[in-house]
């Protein structure tokens, strides 16, 4: 697994500074249990900044290929991944409950001196991937209902058929 990589977020943002790099897939342990398999890796940028309310920002930018389980099939199914998101970074909590109250479509988090970077992409991409991923056509093997063996019930059908 990657170290970690931590900033001030509010020493990030105030700075407008920018980073960026590639993560392994095998390195989103939190992800693994969705994955199909582990290879590849993913792309990420962040960059600090303000929003029009002059509030420190992070925005953060994802794109990778995913192996996915489909949730019909059971085979691996590529998922492409783009996700583009903003926190908005506050040193005071009650001023974060009153902005989100506010503005129920604002992201936000408390100010670290010590903000992981990677749990921070790691729950972007958890955020990203669908729950029960699907292909749009699966291949399976799906007989329809009623082929196979024949019904035990269809004794009974006949018996109750009988005159007496």
């Amino acid at each position: 697994m990657s170290d970690p990589i931590l900033i001030d977020s509010l020493d990030f943002a105030n700075q407008r500074r920018h980073m960026a790099g590639a993560i392994a897939l095998v390195d989103l342990p939190r992800t693994h249990d969705l994955l199909a398999h582990t290879e590849g890796e993913l792309s990420w940028s962040l960059e600090g900044g303000k929003d029009a309310l002059s509030r420190s920002t992070l925005h953060l930018r994802l794109a990778g290929e995913f192996s996915l389980v489909c949730q019909r099939c059971l085979t691996p199914m590529p998922f492409r991944l783009e996700a583009d998101s903003t926190l908005t970074l506050f040193t005071n909590e009650a001023r974060l409950e009153s902005a989100c109250e506010d503005d129920d479509t604002l992201d936000a988090v408390m100010a670290d001196p010590a903000f992981d970077v990677l749990a921070l992409i790691e729950d972007e991409v958890l955020l990203g991937l669908p729950m029960a991923p699907r292909h749009a056509h699966c291949e399976a093997d799906i007989r329809p209902v009623g082929s196979g063996k024949p019904n035990p019930f269809a004794a009974l059908a006949a018996l109750k058929r009988k005159p007496e």
